[in-house]
């Protein structure tokens, strides 16, 4: 395994396992994150803002795990004290910290399609 890899896989371990030190020795001092709610925020406002979510996070279930150099794209499905979701992540990891974390969201699962499924305007 890539060491992209491994420093990605054990982000998600500490938020499993609620070790903030872990988190934080992976977390580079020039980190910043992005979501759909979050805007490239500092690595302060990632731990007052995101890292309190460790407290209902079960586990993560690894879908895809693909390095490129220094990214890593991970699918995962987790699950929580408030049911399972799935998101994409891309990171950015350098000299074995984390510099960037990019943030899809949105599924639930299971995951509700609308009836009909998509519908082109056009």
């Amino acid at each position: 395994m890539l060491e992209v890899e491994k420093v990605a896989r054990a982000s998600y371990r500490a938020y499993v396992n609620k070790d903030r030190a872990a988190i934080e020795a992976l977390i580079d001092d020039g980190f910043h994150f992005t979501s759909p709610l979050d805007n490239r925020i500092d690595r302060a406002t990632y731990f007052a803002r995101c890292w309190p979510n460790n407290e209902t996070v079960t586990g993560f279930e690894f879908i895809h795990v693909v390095s490129s150099g220094e990214r890593v794209f991970v699918t995962y499905e987790g699950s929580s004290t408030r049911g399972r979701f799935r998101n994409t992540e891309l990171l950015t990891i350098r000299h074995g910290k984390i510099v960037e974390a990019e943030v899809y969201f949105g599924w639930s699962i299971p995951h509700e399609a609308p009836e009909g499924g998509f519908v082109n305007p056009s």
